[in-house]
């Protein structure tokens, strides 16, 4: 078994090669996909979380995200989430790769965003906001301009100081001109591509404010509670999901509108769908398209076995 740290996976995980792998994944589909959440309530308020993700491929290659959740590890100076990816040969269970599962994460979900983008988002998009600038945000920025004409950023965080850090930190991106940006709505005009990943619980993106031709990209909102995007995007936008097992049935952002009636499952569109020309991506210059990143153990597993080629290659 191959032991693959947080180094090597960011460095063999490369944007162009991973997200044309996801799509692949999308196409053959999965045979099992499972979410377990053991949760630790803690005495003085609050909870630990344990989250495990199986997939399987019959015959090919099963595997499981084990995902360790602890919001006190912030005072000990430790990352609030800790991971690990174990992937096993599908014909006769050997293990194959134990991968850090926070690199996994970051290069997996960014990944995903861009393959979404790729149906979605305006072939001549230029202009991405980044909403948060958390660990996932650099990832966002540099997969989606792997996959558009991206050569202008936008940064919004609600700690200013956090976003001044993140446009540094992109200086290995010299094709991109990156600025902090401090009013979300005036960002919103000048965006082509509006990508989010916060801890919201209550919406960032007004419909309001959307133009047409806009891509939404909704990375962050990850419990039934959060949103990022309020109702009136909803109702502009067409809906793009990667999974419904995961974004519609977790995801405040579409399980909230699905719960009131604002959408119907018909109004969906899946990962699945897009990949296998089931259904089309972006129909027209001016349309508003919404997509809502689950994340899943699908996903997971493709990404393993994309890192899994390139080690064997």
């Amino acid at each position: 078994m191959r032991v693959v740290g947080a180094e090597e996976a960011h460095r063999l995980l490369d944007y162009p090669g991973l997200v044309e792998a996801l799509r692949d994944l999308f196409r053959l589909g999965v045979d099992r996909v499972e979410r377990v959440l053991l949760s630790q309530d803690l005495p003085q308020g609050g909870r630990n979380d344990w989250l495990l993700l199986p997939a399987w491929q019959y015959g090919r290659h099963q595997g499981v995200k084990l995902v360790s959740v602890y919001p006190g590890n912030e005072a000990r100076g430790i990352a609030t989430v800790q991971g690990l990816y174990l992937l096993f040969d599908g014909t006769s269970g050997l293990p194959l790769l134990a991968v850090d599962g926070v690199a996994l994460t970051l290069r997996k979900t960014a990944a995903n965003s861009a393959l979404a983008a790729t149906y979605l988002a305006r072939r001549d998009a230029s202009t991405l906001l980044m909403l948060g600038a958390g660990a996932m945000a650099p990832h966002l920025i540099e997969a989606h301009a792997t996959v558009r004409p991206i050569r202008r950023v936008l940064i919004w965080n609600r700690t200013a100081a956090r976003a001044e850090a993140l446009a540094r930190s992109l200086d290995h991106l010299p094709k991109l001109s990156v600025s902090v940006v401090p009013d979300i709505a005036a960002a919103v005009a000048e965006a082509d591509v509006i990508s989010a990943a916060t801890m919201a619980r209550e919406p960032l993106i007004r419909g309001s404010w959307l133009k047409p031709g806009q891509h939404l990209d909704l990375v962050g909102g990850y419990t039934e509670e959060m949103r990022e995007a309020d109702d009136e995007a909803i109702r502009r936008a067409r809906i793009f999901v990667d999974a419904r097992f995961t974004a519609a049935a977790h995801a405040g952002d579409i399980c909230q509108p699905l719960a009131a009636g604002l959408i119907g499952d018909g109004d969906i569109t899946d990962g699945f769908q897009l990949a296998c020309g089931e259904r089309p991506g972006r129909r027209s210059e001016d349309e508003i398209t919404l997509f809502k990143s689950g994340g899943g153990g699908h996903e997971d597993l493709g990404t393993a076995q994309y890192l899994l080629s390139r080690l064997s290659g």
